[in-house]
């Protein structure tokens, strides 16, 4: 979930560190179909939106459960639905994806666009504390018996969660983690609070990792994204 930047149009959140008119080029080049940008443009409006993430990430999280073949995938964090619906609509038919979230306030209005979409068959939406489903799937199903995750949730519980992901993804999977630049504050070292300090150190943890093969890249937030060996 995105720690937003201010711009003059609630409709057009600002999302990296790009200048503004290179966003919205980077923006424009992103193909989207009619439920997500009608799924975008309700969530823009509500108080929270600058959780939701950009389009362009979106993109890459379909192209990546495509190139990997995933048919089985995780979110942890999923808000108003938009990754959960790029995610479910690249999976196969039979593709199943485990959304992790506690509102259920914010993910009926995902749930909607889902039905809409004809993917909701898909999607095992399960409310209850990220962690706990996370050891409920380790039990249920075992170790490397998913494709994908995608974290977007708490800053704090990153680490935990990316721990998990490595038992319970598989060699070749891939661990995708949104806000990793988090608005610049990662590179800022007069910044401490308790949510950059956590991603600061997980980037370190991850860039060090002879478990994965990784790479930070500059899209939106910042997108961690880790190959695991």
């Amino acid at each position: 979930m995105i720690r937003h930047f201010a711009t003059d149009s609630p409709s057009r959140m600002k999302r990296s560190l790009l200048p503004d008119a290179v966003e919205a080029y980077v923006d424009a080049t992103v193909t989207e179909t009619d439920v997500q940008r009608r799924l975008r443009s309700e969530t823009a409006r509500l108080p929270n939106a600058g959780m939701q993430i950009g389009a362009d990430l979106g993109a890459l999280l379909g192209l990546l459960i495509r190139t990997l073949g995933a048919r089985n995938a995780i979110e942890v964090g999923t808000f108003t639905g938009y990754s959960a619906l790029a995610v479910a609509a690249a999976l196969p038919e039979d593709g199943r994806l485990v959304a992790c979230d506690v509102s259920d306030e914010w993910t009926s209005i995902g749930r909607r666009y889902w039905i809409e979409a004809g993917v909701a068959d898909r999607i095992d939406l399960r409310l209850a504390p990220a962690a706990n489903t996370l050891q409920a799937l380790l039990r249920e199903r075992g170790e490397g018996s998913f494709d994908f995750m995608f974290i977007d949730a708490d800053k704090t519980g990153y680490d935990a969660y990316y721990e998990a992901g490595l038992k319970l993804v598989r060699a070749g999977g891939i661990i995708a983690l949104d806000n990793m630049i988090w608005g610049g504050r990662v590179a800022d070292p007069a910044v401490n609070d308790a949510d950059t300090v956590a991603l600061r150190a997980l980037n370190a943890k991850i860039a060090a990792d002879r478990r994965v093969d990784a790479c930070l890249a500059t899209i939106g937030d910042g997108v961690m994204l880790a190959r695991r060996r």
